[in-house]
């Protein structure tokens, strides 16, 4: 009997570590990157821009921020967290130019964020990798110039004050 419950645990143990070993592979889901639909937008054309052209003064603001909320949401919140919360696993991306919002120099503040653009636009096309890791699969040439500056547009409203 003693042999029998000995068996009985190692089986349970190997199915338990099974399942823990498939939840950490997958624990991201699909990240297979999703379409995202920009023709009711002004086409930007094929020299990326340095700063967010859909910005505050922007006339297609409100659709672009409608387009990148669910960009966000489809492509970015599974590692990022809804509503650009992270859980711990990406950056917090509401925080992504808090060193900007603080300034009082109007000049310097300008500055600040458009040196935040050039940061967000870089690292969305490029991705990050470290010692060999990719930490952020590289979305040029698969999402959109328009697409990845919606998302930018749906970021800058979760910024923390």
């Amino acid at each position: 009997m003693n042999v029998r419950l000995s068996l009985a645990i190692q089986r349970a143990a190997a199915l338990l570590a099974a399942g823990l070993t498939a939840t950490a592979v997958y624990a991201h889901g699909d990240v297979v990157p999703q379409a995202v639909d920009t023709s009711t937008l002004p086409q930007l054309g094929a020299k990326w821009l340095d700063a967010n052209p859909y910005n505050e003064q922007s006339p297609a603001r409100k659709e672009a921020l409608r387009i990148g909320t669910s960009a966000y949401n489809q492509n970015c919140a599974r590692c990022h967290g809804l509503e650009a919360i992270s859980g711990g696993i990406s950056p917090d991306l509401r925080k992504i130019d808090s060193d900007c919002t603080g300034l009082a120099d109007a000049a310097k503040k300008a500055a600040c964020f458009k040196e935040m653009d050039d940061y967000f636009i870089s690292t969305v096309r490029r991705g990050r990798v470290r010692d060999g890791r990719v930490y952020m699969p590289p979305f040029e040439g698969t999402l959109t110039q328009e697409a990845i500056w919606t998302i930018r547009t749906y970021i800058e409203t979760r910024r923390e004050p």
